[in-house]
């Protein structure tokens, strides 16, 4: 990521344009070049498991086909896919089509044989299932083919694509279900410990996320090839990718599995610089961003800046006593993607809504604002006129909205992810008005709509 220049994105994830999925991106990235951004961000795109969450998914490698529209694609490219992917695409399909048979169990909780992978037993399944196996797959090369061809017309409007990594995968997945040997789990595929993170802003008992451990000593014996797999997959849909929850590849809390909260785990190290080296090895420049929100070590910063990697600020963060904070406009270098808020706060409007009131004024004199009612465009103005190289805002602070339009509360099971926006929420003098903003802070890019 080139910090010499000054560029500006939106944060919507697909599920939120107005279709519930990709229907509607040329119109959408019509939007966004009218509007003079460059740069697309999103959630991750996979399978979720249960509810909406797209950081609880069922591969790290699968595209879920219900982000785009029924569109049939041609298969006459299907087989040479099928054997470039065929690292994870078979043991997908059987994952999907056993945990389908057996109700949406997890696999743990399947027949010993289908649970523990039995050659024999795999082979039979094979057989007695080849049509259903074949709709997975091909679902899988369709969701392919149509992003690649969302890809280009981004490209073409001068868009990029910005996706997201959870650092771990979840538990009940394909991934951990065909190479238990990659994580830490009992003789029964079981976790031993899970992963999550202690006590913070958002929990005052910590998020327990559940997902397992990696067995780094396992990966990095095999020279890494899964994460090497799976990064190289993200990056032929993005041009650049979030890494969700960075410092778990310089250290990770880890929770006993028995444990009902976060509160009682540990840091334990991971071998993240050796893993990064290996893909810079090969790959040179990384198109990666460290999220590296909550509470982050001189470990964590010293790999980061190790890789060249750009950080993460939030303006909701900034606003404290303490003069070092790195949330704050002036903490901010231009080696930051800096938001006015994450999917995981509240909108700008929303947060200013339902902040206390003695904290206000301190908001209100460091930005520099005697009039309430303008707190939250002088956070995206601040925003903008920042240092940082990329500023991404979520659509719902450019169209000021309130905290029905939040998209998730971390540690609640319910409202997240349904968030939509209208088409008439855009009136057509916003794209050339935002365009205009863009272009006094010398963030826009993107070439006019012809």
């Amino acid at each position: 990521m080139n910090f010499d220049t000054h560029r500006a994105g939106l944060l919507l994830h697909p599920t939120s344009l107005p279709s519930g999925n990709l229907a509607d991106a040329d119109r959408w990235l019509d939007f966004m070049q009218a509007a003079g951004f460059c740069v697309w961000q999103m959630l991750p795109l996979g399978i979720p498991l249960t509810g909406l969450s797209p950081y609880q998914c069922a591969s790290a490698f699968a595209i879920n086909p219900r982000l785009f529209p029924a569109v049939p694609a041609e298969l006459n490219g299907f087989a040479d896919w099928r054997r470039r992917q065929a690292h994870w695409l078979e043991d997908f399909a059987r994952f999907m089509v056993i945990k389908a048979e057996q109700r949406g169990a997890p696999w743990t909780d399947w027949p010993v044989a289908l649970r523990d992978r039995d050659a024999p037993t795999l082979a039979a399944f094979d057989a007695a299932h080849a049509g259903k196996l074949h709709v997975v797959m091909v679902e899988q090369y369709a969701a392919a083919v149509h992003w690649q061809e969302i890809r280009a017309g981004a490209a073409r409007r001068g868009i990029q694509l910005f996706g997201d990594m959870p650092i771990f995968v979840a538990h009940d997945s394909a991934d951990v279900w065909s190479q238990r040997h990659l994580f830490l789990l009992d003789d029964t595929g079981r976790p031993t410990v899970v992963a999550g993170v202690p006590p913070d802003y958002f929990s005052e008992t910590g998020q327990r996320w559940g997902n397992p451990h990696y067995d780094w000593e396992a990966m990095q014996a095999d020279g890494f090839a899964w994460w090497h797999a799976r990064l190289h997959a993200h990056f032929e849909w993005f041009d650049l990718v979030r890494i969700d929850h960075f410092r778990g590849l310089a250290a990770a809390w880890e929770v006993p599995a028995d444990e009902s909260t976060a509160i009682h785990g540990e840091w334990v190290a991971a071998p993240g610089a050796a893993l990064l080296q290996t893909i810079a090895d090969e790959m040179g420049e990384l198109p990666l961003v460290a999220e590296d929100l909550g509470l982050i070590t001189s470990d964590v910063t010293a790999l980061r800046h190790q890789f060249g990697l750009p950080g993460m600020a939030v303006l909701q963060f900034a606003f404290d006593e303490h003069a070092d904070n790195p949330h704050k406009p002036e903490n901010v270098h231009p080696d930051t993607v800096y938001y006015t808020g994450t999917h995981d706060n509240d909108t700008t409007l929303g947060w200013w809504r339902t902040l206390p009131d003695e904290a206000r004024p301190q908001v209100m004199q460091q930005l520099g604002v005697d009039d309430p009612e303008t707190v939250p465009q002088a956070m995206v103005d601040t925003v903008l006129q920042s240092r940082a190289a990329l500023v991404v805002l979520p659509l719902q602070d450019v169209l000021r909205l309130g905290s029905e339009a939040r998209m998730n509360t971390p540690g609640t099971d319910n409202g997240n992810w349904i968030w939509r926006f209208q088409w008439e929420a855009l009136p057509p003098d916003l794209a050339p008005q935002l365009r205009q903003t863009l272009q006094k802070v010398h963030r826009c890019e993107t070439p006019p709509s012809p």
